[in-house]
């Protein structure tokens, strides 16, 4: 469409593009699956760098960063990158443009170091190892939480709709858990306490976070947290 003198328009207010998550966000989801190709090709198919709690006393910190980068089939990679596609996206435009691709990867990083970190000290001296980004993802589950509704800005801990989501999150997170079954995963264990520990990681991280980009609570009168 093109205005009397020739030139294009603008899109009408308020439409918005079909596809329009930060390239980062892009860039972190598409990573998976294409990572998993190269870990099937492994000699170890990746063993050697997977998490094991037992990893901590022997002083192999490493693992709890590269174990992010494996996975345990295809469903579970393609399934983690749609999570951190969908979830990632409105974490990703909090913080902005110009660090804020650095501050989302860090903070993507960070929530799943200290999802396997969480999951290490719960299960002490394990040699039964995990990988998967899931940890990671569930802390971007979990500051999504706290931004969805509240246009832009960080919902408070105490807001009901993060409660309620907070609640159904863990809820199922504790039922797949439980039940030790989840698609393609291929009868393996379930790291549901790695994803409460991101995901609480996430939840509570974003808050203060979001002061430093000067998003903070949405309500002028809503706790500091």
């Amino acid at each position: 469409m093109t205005d009397p003198h020739g030139r294009f328009d603008a899109p009408p207010p308020g439409r918005e593009r079909m596809f329009n998550a930060p390239l980062t966000v892009v860039l972190i989801a598409a990573s998976m699956p294409v990572l998993f190709f190269f870990q099937q090709r492994l000699p170890d198919e990746g063993a050697g760098m997977a998490f094991a709690p037992a990893d901590l006393a022997d002083d192999r910190w490493g693992t709890l960063f590269t174990s992010m980068l494996l996975h345990g089939g295809w469903a579970h990679a393609i399934m983690n990158a749609i999570a951190a596609l969908a979830f990632g996206a409105p974490v990703a435009r909090l913080f902005g443009d110009r660090v804020g691709p650095t501050v989302f990867l860090l903070f993507y990083v960070a929530c799943g170091a200290l999802a396997a970190l969480g999951y290490g000290l719960i299960h002490w001296g394990s040699t039964q190892a995990m990988v998967g980004a899931s940890g990671a993802v569930f802390g971007l589950i979990g500051a999504a939480t706290r931004l969805m509704g509240g246009q832009g800005r960080v919902l408070p801990l105490t807001d009901r709709r993060v409660l309620s989501a907070s609640l159904a999150w863990m809820a199922v997170n504790v039922v797949v858990g439980l039940i030790g079954y989840a698609p393609g995963m291929q009868g393996a264990q379930i790291a549901w306490e790695a994803h409460a520990v991101g995901f609480v990681v996430g939840i509570l991280a974003i808050g203060p976070l979001a002061r430093l980009f000067d998003k903070g609570p949405e309500s002028p009168d809503a706790p500091r947290v």
